[in-house]
């Protein structure tokens, strides 16, 4: 009986292979019969489209498999040139390797149209290589351009006249050693994305040019510092664009000879990071929902006429439904802001606080005054982050004075969330005054950091499980433990 089985099991496993060979479709029995290449037979257009979502590296690489193969690397309508994927052989230099891609490349009687090009140069740039490849390129298709060139900011790369004139460039990228030196009757009707890192500009009002010739820009982040424009006596930045929805600036300026204007109506998420110290105007946001503020502390001017500063910056945000700042910027505002006087954000549902908390200023008192300028928060997030930079700032006597309890306390603020908790005793007291004085919490959520040791967590989770709520309905959530 068993000798008999052992003979029907190879005879049934050979049935039911012959079943699904059945099943099979032409091609693919074809193939299993002859090892017929299937992936070649693919038309170019699908083969192109499989190619595009590999490395340049990777995709040049197959040209190598079979004629068959051999252009179809070129047919994919992007190139990823970045120095660190390709220079593995020490034999080859970076524009060795990017040259020899672009002529082949341009020697297919009719390659795909270029729609992104990305050229990252991190060490022993040539600018005058790359624009030597994107004047020899073909970019009157291009939609996306990437530029990452890092070399002596004395000898920055000079982008084609051509650019500032394309009718289908939707995202343009640029970051460091390249000068921005726009016509003044330049045009990029298209232009959706623009972000300037660090880039050198050639006089005070080219920001400003480039802008105006972006009718439909939707999205903008810059990043400046006082070396981009080192040799001219003032700076315009002036953002006048009313399509505008992003915009991401950081101002990493010190000197006080620069034009600063805002104007977008349509802009809907701001970020600020940097100074404010020269000639401020920012006005007509009235659709900022979102917003992030991290003002960097200037040693050059009064604190309480900085604070002031920094208070009218904030005015015109007052209709955003969720900000974040960092806690060095609370500090500033400490200076300046009272219960009676300052902006007062009555759509605010969620704030955040992030940065380094200090026993110096990081009170309870700071953070309940803060609070009174948004009485109908909902949500409050801590994240314990470092910051560059020292304080200068002290704790304005003035608040150490009673206050009673913000209203959104007492009756609209549910969820809380201390995000880095190292159970320092400041942080141990500030969730503890909350608890204390919010009435109608939900949720009290401590994440702590990776750093602290089980005895640790354990100490914190006891000491918080003592802590005296207002809410009896408030839940503390420490890491994955819970405790009513």
């Amino acid at each position: 009986m068993e000798q008999r089985q052992r003979i029907e099991r190879p005879e049934r496993a050979k049935r039911r292979d012959q079943k699904q060979r059945k099943r099979l479709s032409t091609a693919r029995r074809n193939a299993f019969t002859t090892n017929t290449d299937i992936i070649s037979d693919l038309p170019d257009s699908l083969l192109s489209h499989i190619l595009s979502f590999l490395p340049t590296r990777n995709s040049v690489a197959t040209s190598i498999l079979s004629s068959r193969w051999r252009p179809l690397w070129t047919l994919v309508p992007a190139l990823h040139l970045v120095q660190r994927k390709l220079t593995h052989n020490p034999d080859y230099s970076f524009a060795d390797i990017v040259s020899g891609i672009l002529t082949v490349r341009d020697s297919i009687s009719d390659p795909m149209p270029l729609h992104k090009l990305i050229i990252y140069w991190y060490q022993n740039c040539l600018p005058s290589n790359v624009n030597t490849w994107l004047r020899a390129t073909n970019l009157r298709d291009l939609q996306e351009l990437d530029l990452h060139i890092f070399n002596n900011v004395h000898q920055p790369l000079e982008l084609p006249r051509s650019i500032y004139f394309s009718t289908t460039l939707v995202v343009l990228i640029l970051m460091a050693s390249i000068l921005l030196n726009p016509p003044p009757a330049c045009v990029l009707p298209c232009l959706r994305i623009l972000e300037l890192t660090r880039v050198k500009f050639a006089n005070r009002d080219s920001l400003s040019t480039f802008l105006t010739a972006c009718p439909a820009l939707l999205s903008l982040s810059l990043t400046l510092c006082g070396s981009n424009f080192e040799h001219w006596d003032e700076f315009n930045v002036v953002v006048l664009v009313p399509t505008l929805k992003t915009l991401r600036l950081h101002w990493h300026v010190q000197s006080s000879s620069y034009k600063f204007q805002i104007n977008t109506p349509a802009l809907e998420y701001f970020n600020f990071g940097g100074f404010l110290n020269g000639d401020n105007v920012v006005e007509n946001l009235p659709s900022v929902v979102e917003c992030v503020l991290q003002f960097e502390q200037c040693v050059l001017m009064d604190v309480k006429v900085y604070a002031k500063r920094v208070r009218d910056f904030m005015g015109p945000l007052c209709n955003v439904i969720s900000m974040e700042f960092s806690t060095i910027t609370a500090q500033i505002l400490c200076h300046d802001f009272n219960r009676e006087d300052g902006p007062t954000f009555y759509n605010l549902s969620s704030l955040k606080l992030f940065g380094g908390i200090s026993s110096e200023w990081y009170a309870w008192r700071e953070v309940r005054l803060l609070l009174f300028r948004a009485p109908k928060l909902q949500i409050l997030t801590f994240e314990w982050k470092h910051l560059f930079g020292l304080s200068i700032y002290k704790p304005n006597p003035y608040l150490e004075e009673p206050l009673d309890a913000p209203e959104c306390l007492s009756s609209h603020l549910t969820t809380c969330h201390y995000k880095g908790f190292e159970g320092k005793e400041e942080e141990m007291e500030l969730v503890r005054q909350i608890l204390e004085a919010a009435k109608v919490l939900k949720s009290m959520k401590i994440s702590v950091t990776s750093c602290l040791g089980l005895k640790s967590k354990l100490l914190i989770r006891e000491k918080l499980g003592k802590f005296q709520r207002s809410s009896q309905n408030c839940e503390i959530a420490f890491e994955e433990g819970r405790f009513t």
